[in-house]
Order: C-alpha cells, then sequence, then structure tokens
C-alpha cells in the first residue's frame, strides 16, 4: 500500500431507508460534527474508486463488523455486517458486552476487502472477502494471545506485507506499546516474532498508546496512533523510513479550546481530488463513541513549519463545520433506525447480544418481528441474555416508539422495549395468574435482579404502543399506551442511560419466560420508530 486511496471499482451504494442526517444536506456544502451521532466506535475507512467503506468495533454483539458506505465521508448507510458470528462460538453463547470486537482495520488489496481485528481473549483474526456485501471468508486467528489489540496490516509496494498492533494491559500486563510483524502476503501467518516499533515509555509524557494505523507516505512509513485514555487524550503521527523504526512523533490533533474532548483513534482517508480526510472517535458516556470527520493538509514549510507532517482539523484542534469533500452533492443520510421488520427480518441497525441460537425469531410473511419468549433463568436480567436485540442509543435527544403484542403467553412470559447498559431499565407486557399487564422496570448497575420503577397496571387486550424519549443528558422517559385512546401516560421517573466500559448505552427489544417445559408464547413487534 502506498498511500490510503485505492482505484477498484466499488459495488452501487445500497437502498435501504434512513433517518435524518447527524449533516446538513449536502447541497449546503457545509457538514457539522460528529458525522455519525451513535456508538460507532474505533471507526476505520478505506477509499475503493469513488465509494468510502467504514467498518467499527462491534464487541461481544452478532452479526458483528458493520459495513457503512458514504460517496462524501459525511452521509453514510449501514449496508451489512462482515461477521456473522463471534469465533471462538461457545465463548460468545452469553454476552460479554466490553469483550470480542476491538478496533478493526479495513483495507482493500488485491481485488479484495480485508478487515483484521483484536480480540482481547483470543488474540487477531482477519478475514476477506471480493465483494464488501460478502460472502466474508470464516475468521482466520493469525496471531493467538492475550491482550493482542488493534491490528492494522501494510502491503507494501515491493510486495512485502507487514502488521502492528497494540496491547491491553487487562490481559497481558502491557501497554504504551506497539509491536511489529512481517506479514506474508496472503495475511494467513506472520514471519517473525515481532519487535517493539514504538515504546510510549520512552516518550515523555505519553501513555496509553494504542489503536495504529499503519501507511506509506511520500518515502515513509507512517503510523497514526493516540495516546492518553480515549476520554482525555490526543492523536500522534509517527513516522520513519524503516518499517521497524525508528519513529519520530507529533502531536497533530487535540482538543485545546474546543469542546470535543480527547480525539481519538480514527483512520485518514484520501478523497479521489487528492485532498486528506481523517475520521476520529469521541467518548460521550452514554452515548459511546460518535464519530468526527476532520480535514487534513500535509505540512510543505511555507508556514514556517517543518514539511512532511499532517496537520489535522484547525491547525490542529477539532472543527465543528466545515466545507464537504469535493464531490457531487450527495442526500442526506444516516445510519437507519427505524424498521417495519418485513417478513419477519430485523434490518441491518441490528444486533444479538451474543451469538444467536434457533427458534428466536419467529418466521412469518407479513411485516413485523416476532420474538419467542425464550424460557431462561435470567430473565430478571436482560444484562445476562443473549436474545436481546439491540442497535446504538441515537446521540441526539428522540423519541421512539414500538407496537408490542403479546400472544399466547404463559403465566411469567414477558417482552419489552429496553434501554441497556451497565444499568437498565424497560417498559413492556407481562402475562400473570390474573392477565396480562404492562409493567416498568429497571436495575442498577450493582443489581442483579430488576425492580419496578412504577405500578403496573392493566393491558386488557395483550397489547401496548411503548415509548421512550431520549433527553439530553442521556436521561429516559419513558410511557405506553395500553389502547384506550388516551394517548401515552408517563411511567416512573427518569432514568439515567449508562455505558458499560467500552461500550455505549443501546436499545433493545426482548422476550422472554420463567424456566420450564413447552412454548412459553410469541412477543410481536411492529412499527420501531425513532422521531
Amino acid at each position: 500500500m502506498t498511500a490510503p486511496s485505492r482505484t477498484a471499482t466499488a459495488p452501487a451504494a445500497p437502498s435501504r431507508a434512513a433517518t435524518a442526517p447527524a449533516a446538513p444536506a449536502a447541497a449546503e456544502r457545509t457538514y457539522r460534527n460528529p458525522v455519525l451521532d451513535a456508538d460507532w466506535s474505533d471507526p476505520d475507512v478505506v477509499r475503493v474508486g469513488d465509494d468510502y467503506y467504514l467498518t467499527a468495533s462491534s464487541f461481544g454483539r452478532a452479526p458483528g463488523l458493520p459495513i457503512l458506505h458514504s460517496r462524501d465521508l459525511v452521509n453514510w448507510r449501514i449496508i451489512g455486517h462482515a461477521l456473522e458470528r463471534l469465533e471462538p462460538e461457545q465463548a460468545f453463547a452469553a454476552p460479554r458486552h466490553d469483550c470480542g470486537v476491538w478496533a478493526p482495520s479495513i483495507r482493500h488489496h488485491a481485488g479484495r476487502f480485508w478487515i483484521f481485528w483484536g480480540d482481547p481473549d483470543h488474540g487477531v483474526y482477519q478475514i476477506s472477502a471480493e465483494d464488501v456485501r460478502g460472502p466474508w471468508s470464516r475468521p482466520h486467528l493469525l496471531k493467538a494471545g492475550r491482550g493482542l489489540i488493534d491490528p492494522c496490516p501494510l502491503w507494501d509496494s515491493d510486495g512485502r506485507a507487514y502488521l502492528v498492533h497494540a496491547w491491553a494491559k487487562s490481559r497481558s500486563g502491557i501497554k504504551n506499546r506497539l509491536t511489529g510483524h512481517r506479514m506474508s502476503p496472503d495475511g494467513r501467518e506472520l514471519l517473525d516474532e515481532g519487535r517493539t516499533v514504538v515504546d510510549g515509555d520512552a516518550l515523555p509524557g505519553w501513555f496509553t498508546l494504542e489503536g495504529p494505523k499503519l501507511y506509506r507516505h511520500d518515502g515513509w512509513y507512517w503510523i497514526f496512533a493516540p495516546a492518553g485514555g480515549v476520554e482525555t487524550g490526543w492523536q500522534g503521527a509517527f513516522r520513519s523510513r524503516d518499517p521497524f523504526g525508528p519513529y519520530e512523533e507529533r502531536i497533530v490533533l487535540a482538543q485545546g479550546g474546543t469542546d470535543v474532548n480527547g480525539p481519538h483513534q480514527g483512520a485518514w482517508v484520501r478523497a479521489a481530488d487528492g485532498s486528506d480526510w481523517f475520521l476520529h472517535f469521541q467518548q460521550r458516556g452514554a452515548y459511546g463513541r460518535v464519530v468526527h470527520l476532520q480535514p487534513m493538509r500535509w505540512t510543505d514549510g511555507s508556514r514556517g513549519e517543518e514539511a512532511g507532517w499532517p496537520v489535522i482539523g484547525d491547525d490542529g484542534e477539532p472543527v465543528a463545520v466545515h466545507t464537504v469533500p469535493a464531490v457531487p452533492a450527495e442526500s442526506p443520510a444516516a445510519p437507519a433506525t427505524d424498521d417495519d421488520f418485513p417478513g419477519g427480518r430485523f434490518g441491518h441497525q441490528w444486533s444479538w447480544t451474543a451469538n444467536p441460537g434457533q427458534g428466536w425469531t419467529v418466521a412469518h410473511s407479513g411485516d413485523g418481528l416476532w420474538l419467542a419468549c425464550r424460557r431462561t433463568a435470567d430473565g430478571h436480567d436482560l444484562r445476562r441474555l443473549p436474545n436481546v436485540l439491540v442497535q446504538r442509543m441515537p446521540g441526539r435527544p428522540c423519541a421512539v416508539e414500538v407496537e408490542l403484542r403479546l400472544d399466547g403467553a404463559r403465566t411469567g412470559a414477558k417482552a419489552g422495549l429496553a434501554v441497556l447498559g451497565d444499568a437498565f431499565a424497560w417498559i413492556g407486557l407481562e402475562r400473570d395468574a390474573s392477565g396480562t399487564r404492562l409493567v416498568h422496570r429497571f436495575a442498577e448497575p450493582a443489581a442483579d435482579r430488576e425492580r419496578d420503577a412504577a405500578h403496573p397496571r392493566p393491558a386488557p387486550d395483550g397489547r401496548a404502543r411503548l415509548r421512550v424519549e431520549l433527553l439530553p443528558g442521556a436521561r429516559c422517559l419513558f410511557s405506553a399506551s395500553t389502547g384506550d385512546d388516551t394517548g401515552f401516560i408517563p411511567s416512573g421517573p427518569p432514568f439515567a442511560a449508562t455505558p458499560w466500559r467500552w461500550v455505549g448505552a443501546q436499545l433493545g427489544l426482548f422476550a422472554t419466560a420463567p424456566e420450564g417445559g413447552g412454548p412459553a408464547g410469541t412477543a410481536a413487534f411492529t412499527r420501531f420508530r425513532s422521531t
């Protein structure tokens, strides 16, 4: 790879409907950050012809490794996933919310798309595909070991290939260090034991160096890597004439006087017109890691600067508003949130909280998602259920609604709409000996069981419209209508959404029942809307 741009022909853009984007209409020729206002953690991007493709961390969710498409780096649509199931299979039979797929890199080489990622408990994996929509190869474990994270490959112009990765101290006892390897050109094996290419401990003031992206540009090998932690850190650039160093370093993006804390870990990409851009994330608590787009230039010495270094944003500080890349006007778009579940299928915005099992959904020919009320002993703790279908919580204030019908339910069966994180809350329907009730429950981070947030009330038809208003500060107001023409009735006090350690809060749909024999009923969800 000689630069982060590509010239191969890419598939056509997808047609799935999406909600309004974070950016203004392209005709205005400006955009406003963040361009992805939800938890698209650790983004990496590649350009192929006139098309851009982005992937992001998906942690313990399945399917994982989402694939987003754009023509202008501002308006994005989700077009699929590269990883159907996590491996090893049994390790993800139950939720492991902060584990799994960490910080992937996406590249295009030799007519194929490649994605590398680190699983902190198992090692570095790799998959590839001729078409970005798949089919993708089965995950190949390139380097086994604990604490191996943030891998990035580079195919050089001389035919040689390299890999660089970081370390998770929680698993390996090592941090603040980047390791480089020679790699076989087919990406199947590493050709040496690896060596430290950048030691953050040797750089005064640098700590938690991670997230490397490896490039070749203008006769230099470049590693773009953040340091200082996700909430308060900065973005660094390292350059060397040799892929194994020594590297000289420079801070190229930091918060400065802006409100964009810890601009962190992302991707350099060159547009077709030769302009350079950098996408990175910002940690926003319960909203997760939202994605910003920054202009980027290379110093040429004309401003008294040393030539040959990247400058990101507004002279090293993040921009809030900027001119869109020089491309034909693109229709406003954002990753889909709404879903009618046509044919009983859910859209690309959804994933399970673990590898899915047989019989979790019920096939049918109409619209609506039919979830079987899965019998489990963990029904009082949604954080431990693998059969919760989730999507990212929007970073902007909005209201989320869904219609629910509980059919053929046995005593103890329940289903609902949840806000899921280290704490959780949900509103929905539950069947007891007297009939079907509307219930609203929550659990705090350290609690192992849920509690009532409001008094249950009858839902005699076994139906309800459920609603969550997402207010500033990730406060959530729950309400519901049981079809008695009284409209939505507020339920309980505001709930403060919380993230897991690395993952933002999520919106979820679920259906469950106590352990026991026989079918427990079905929950039919229809018309999921975010407005």
